[in-house]
């Protein structure tokens, strides 16, 4: 089964302002993430989830998300069998799978017929359909946009880590445990910013999406580019999308990059290096290692020196994960000056103090054994 390359690309319409929320009772309005107001009555426990990887970030501030899931469409980008199985235990009951990876996929009358008391859509998702939403609310299934990412505006931006943390607390009743969440993001943030001060970025070769048979995939200057800046990188020259551009082979050894990250995961893992929570961390070197075998890469000089890198993918396109990557890329890309950064603490604090089901190894690997 081939990628769809806009599944693992993040990106989204300009930032919206912090939720708004007025409570009344047992019902309150919320703001969603394109600036929608919506009543709901009451907590949702029939939720069907148009991005299956939400369940990612409601489980940061919910001990058991899963048990209010009915339906969800585009599993494979949770991109992990061992999450998936865990949160479809988690449920305690079949949890219906009503689309797949493409916009255009999900079946209205599936939705429908699990009679979910909240749809949480995207605009990149079948949601984005504007007849789509319109059948579900004049059946009375409110339907709430879980997020403002699409490639389609180039001028865009992703969700903002806030907004939607508070998005999701007010949705389940856990605004205070979304709260605790942004000030460990926001002070783990902080140290890098601190290391960084005053570093040159550095050029990196950062490949949204890495195969075995094709090169080069570079990521634009925004969403992957932007957590690239954050963590003391910088995309390529030559690239000018805002999302990701294939760049040639002659390009990208004129480049020259002092860095190379590729991303993998649990999907197509027969094409791609298969780097995701739960998988062996032998095999995902080793996947690793037939991508900078490529002949574009093989006689760069950031491939003879082993500064290569991978991740899984849902560090980026899992906003809350997003400080992993950060803290990755400081490291790898400022060895010296961030050597106090310590990513596997990170994400051993997430286990411990936010998510039910942890994370497992390997998220991220490198050719060298003693570069995490």
């Amino acid at each position: 089964m081939g990628i769809d390359r806009r599944a693992f690309l993040a990106g989204a319409a300009a930032a919206i302002a912090a939720p708004e929320v007025r409570a009344a009772g047992s019902s309150f309005t919320v703001t969603d993430m394109i600036g929608r107001h919506v009543a709901l009555v009451g907590r949702p426990s029939r939720i069907v989830l148009l991005e299956a990887r939400d369940v990612l970030t409601m489980g940061v501030i919910h001990p058991e998300p899963a048990k209010l899931i009915v339906g969800w469409a585009a599993v494979d980008r949770i991109d992990s069998d061992a999450l998936r199985q865990a949160y479809e235990h988690q449920a305690g009951h079949s949890i219906a799978v009503v689309g797949k990876l493409e916009p255009g996929s999900v079946s209205l009358e599936a939705v429908i017929a699990l009679q979910p008391d909240l749809v949480v859509a995207s605009a990149y998702a079948d949601g984005g359909d504007d007849l789509f939403v319109q059948r579900l609310e004049s059946l009375g299934i409110p339907v709430v946009f879980g997020s403002a990412v699409t490639n389609g505006d180039d001028k865009g931006h992703g969700d903002d880590l806030s907004n939607l943390m508070r998005f999701w607390g007010r949705i389940l009743g856990r605004e205070e445990q979304a709260e605790v969440y942004l000030s460990f993001f926001a002070d783990r943030l902080s140290a890098v910013g601190r290391c960084l001060e005053g570093a040159e970025p550095v050029k990196t070769y950062l490949e949204v999406q890495s195969t075995y048979a094709d090169c080069c995939w570079a990521a634009g200057k925004i969403v992957w580019g932007t957590l690239l800046a954050q963590g003391g990188g910088r995309s390529l020259d030559a690239v000018t999308s805002p999302w990701f551009q294939q760049i040639s082979a002659e390009q990208l050894i004129a480049e020259a990059p002092g860095l190379y990250i590729a991303s993998g995961g649990g999907f197509s893992i027969k094409i791609r290096p298969a780097i995701a929570p739960g998988l062996p961390v032998e095999t995902a070197r080793q996947g690793l290692r037939l991508l900078a075998e490529r002949p574009a890469l093989s006689i760069l000089e950031m491939v003879r020196q082993k500064r290569v890198h991978g991740i899984w993918t849902g560090l980026v396109t899992v906003p809350p994960l997003n400080i992993l990557f950060v803290e990755l890329v400081a490291k790898w890309a400022h060895p010296d000056r961030c050597a106090q950064i310590d990513p596997a603490g990170t994400l051993a604090a997430l286990n411990e103090r936010f998510l039910t089901i942890g994370i497992e190894t390997p998220c991220w690997v490198s050719l060298r054994d003693d570069q995490l």
